[in-house]
């Protein structure tokens, strides 16, 4: 699901790191409730995904990025970091995307959706 679309209201921001901590195109793994997700700084912008690829669920993470793609490390599949779509084969479904932001004190925080 693309969590960015919702409401900042909609969401527990939860600081995962310091801005610093992630240079320009560099990522960070991060684990919160059990979930997997990599972080990506792209031009000075962050962005959040599930660090799982939708086509046989192995490691997105390592993938090599281009633009704002991130290609599977194992069959090649895409996904646009900043949506969670897919945007190759053989990949068909789209992963979870997170909203995030960085503080006033310039910490990266990361989006969860509030439980309903």
């Amino acid at each position: 699901m693309n969590y960015n679309t919702l409401d900042p209201d909609q969401c527990e921001f939860v600081v995962i790191a310091d801005q610093g901590d992630i240079p320009n195109g560099e990522r960070l793994f991060v684990e919160i409730d059990g979930d997997a997700i990599v972080v990506f700084n792209i031009g000075g912008t962050f962005f959040a995904i599930a660090d799982v690829c939708s086509h046989d669920d192995g490691p997105l993470g390592d993938g090599e990025i281009d633009g704002h793609e991130v290609s599977c490390p194992r069959h090649g599949a895409r996904f646009d970091v900043r949506t969670g779509e897919t945007t190759r084969y053989p990949a068909v479904e789209s992963i979870d995307a997170y909203p995030t932001r960085v503080n006033a004190d310039g910490e990266i925080e990361l989006g969860l959706p509030l439980e309903a």
